[in-house]
């Protein structure tokens, strides 16, 4: 049979999601976890590689097996064999159709900054701090230059791999919560190190050492040299991803 699981984890122990090796990662930690409640080696492939320091909220991973177990015993015994910095959240059998990645319809991602004065013990794993005051109504108003189909050249990393920099970008907007700054982004897809780069962007926007319009100035130099600095991975999470109704998947819980 073929399972999905939703799977959260904090990024911070690992060199990222996908196996490396000789690193720690969290594809070789569930794996291993899965392998010893299957009585066999499992292989799970995921809706999303995340790098490293990066987090998970609602990762989606699927794997085939050949042995019986409850939805309920998958999930617990999962988990008891997890560290806990990784958690499955739900387990549930799907078509043999269904791919965590390629019948995946959309992405959330969410960017959080710390924007206080003094830095955080509790979040310093968990969100990028910038002492710096940042406007963020203009990096909101920044950010919708980017929505809709657009050639992404300028905000996907230089060794990105895909085909095409073009992407479709959902929906997008960034808030205040007390000293908290979030930019929450949806597509159908995202290229490597794109959300970390129009974070980059936006922040630059939001101290305003660039005017609200660059983001629409750097969209159009389809030049990755020209658009500013990467954020920090660990303000970075994968909230959600969107399949078809037909396959009925778990909600990702809300934040």
């Amino acid at each position: 049979m073929r399972l999905a699981m939703g799977v959260e984890y904090d990024g911070t122990a690992y060199h990222g999601w996908q196996t490396q090796g000789d690193v720690p990662t969290v594809q070789e930690t569930l794996e291993q976890a899965l392998s010893k409640v299957a009585n066999h080696p499992v292989t799970v492939q995921c809706a999303g590689r995340t790098d490293a320091g990066v987090h998970g909220l609602g990762q989606v991973v699927h794997f085939d097996t050949e042995a019986m177990r409850s939805e309920r015993n998958w999930l617990l015994g999962c988990n008891v064999n997890l560290q806990k910095d990784v958690s499955v959240n739900w387990v549930t059998e799907v078509p043999a159709d269904f791919h965590a990645r390629f019948s995946g319809i959309n992405r959330r991602y969410l960017y959080r900054i710390l924007n206080r004065w003094s830095r955080s013990a509790v979040w310093r794993d968990r969100a990028v701090w910038i002492h710096h005051p940042l406007d963020h109504e203009a990096m909101h108003q920044a950010a919708q230059h980017l929505l809709g189909s657009h050639d992404f050249s300028s905000f996907r990393a230089v060794g990105c791999q895909a085909k095409s920099p073009v992407r479709t970008i959902i929906d997008i907007s960034v808030t205040r919560q007390e000293d908290h700054i979030l930019i929450d982004v949806k597509a159908h897809a995202f290229l490597h190190h794109m959300v970390r780069n129009i974070a980059g962007v936006l922040i630059a926007i939001g101290k305003h050492e660039q005017p609200v319009e660059w983001t629409r100035e750097v969209l159009e130099y389809r030049d990755r040299t020209l658009g500013g600095i990467t954020a920090p991975p660990q303000g970075l999470y994968l909230v959600s991803v969107g399949y078809p109704e037909q396959y009925n998947l778990p909600e990702n819980p809300a934040l």
